[in-house]
């Protein structure tokens, strides 16, 4: 059994362990409420953006562009999103055993160095890597967005995909894969919503509308508003359930740290109660020998 003074170094570390956790709850706290209202005020646009393509590709029949247009799949392109940091419980892990899964040539694209050293050790190939900050700037998404779009133009990759943490509430967050272009994907998607949701699909309006300046000058830029934004919804998903799920995992240590704590304390006080009655054995022993 462990002596007092021992006992009483593992106390005072493990409870200066517990007030770094603790620390480290409330900051992802503070982030993970910014980073749940960014993600949840941004989800309504999105889908809107997503209705007004589906309603006007429907329109457009004849058509042709490169985002709308099918074509064989040699390569998959695949961006998954990741956390930079650890100490988020199995966030990152869980992400990895879906990526895993994946099956044929693909080409990555990493956001968040976890992603980057998962490929790596995995030996996929990684087209490219970025890294972004917790505030999650448009700006800094759009470097990514850009390098895709134009890698799926140039035929480097023949879909794209975004693979990420879907935050849900802030005890469950999910990995799923989300298909981007071709936009036929997406559309299909879309409709299943509608239907899981009992509400119209947008395409299924019959009024005539006027565009201005045309049609197919306004797809071609709400294809590539759309696929700008919803990268950049999908980052601050991602970075909402990142924060949640570091908040739950810090609160959990913190948790354990108390216990251990208790437990330690408890055996400290058995160690030292035995020292004092053997002491007072020895002390009458003594006078009874005298």
């Amino acid at each position: 059994m462990a002596n007092t003074r021992d006992l009483r170094r593992r106390i005072k570390s493990v409870k200066n362990t517990a007030q770094i956790t603790r620390a480290m709850q409330l900051v992802a706290a503070s982030k993970m409420k910014k980073a749940q209202d960014f993600a949840l005020e941004g989800r309504p646009y999105t889908e809107l953006l997503a209705e007004m393509m589906s309603s006007l590709g429907d329109r457009l029949i004849d058509y042709k562009h490169p985002f709308l247009e099918g074509r064989e799949v040699k390569k998959r392109g695949i961006l998954v999103v990741s956390s930079d940091k650890g100490l988020c419980g199995a966030l990152n892990a869980n992400l990895f055993r879906k990526l895993v899964t994946i099956e044929g040539p693909a080409g990555y694209v990493s956001i968040g160095r976890k992603a980057a050293q998962f490929l790596s050790r995995s030996q996929r190939e990684l087209l490219a890597d970025f890294t972004i900050s917790d505030k999650v700037q448009f700006a800094e998404v759009r470097v990514a967005v850009e390098f895709l779009i134009q890698s799926y133009r140039e035929g480097k990759i023949d879909t794209l995909e975004v693979l990420y943490t879907h935050f849900i509430n802030t005890m469950v967050q999910t990995p799923v894969i989300l298909p981007l272009l071709p936009f036929a994907e997406l559309k299909s998607i879309l409709q299943k919503k509608d239907q899981e949701a009992g509400r119209k699909s947008a395409s299924d309006d019959a009024r005539e509308i006027q565009f201005e300046p045309g049609p197919e000058a306004i797809l071609d830029e709400l294809l590539n508003l759309y696929i700008k934004q919803q990268i950049y919804h999908v980052v601050l998903e991602a970075k909402a359930s990142e924060h949640s799920s570091r908040m739950v995992a810090m609160k959990t240590a913190t948790d354990n740290a108390k216990t251990l704590v208790d437990d330690l304390t408890l055996d400290y006080n058995k160690v030292r109660q035995a020292a004092i009655t053997q002491e007072i054995l020895e002390i009458s022993a003594a006078s009874f020998a005298n």
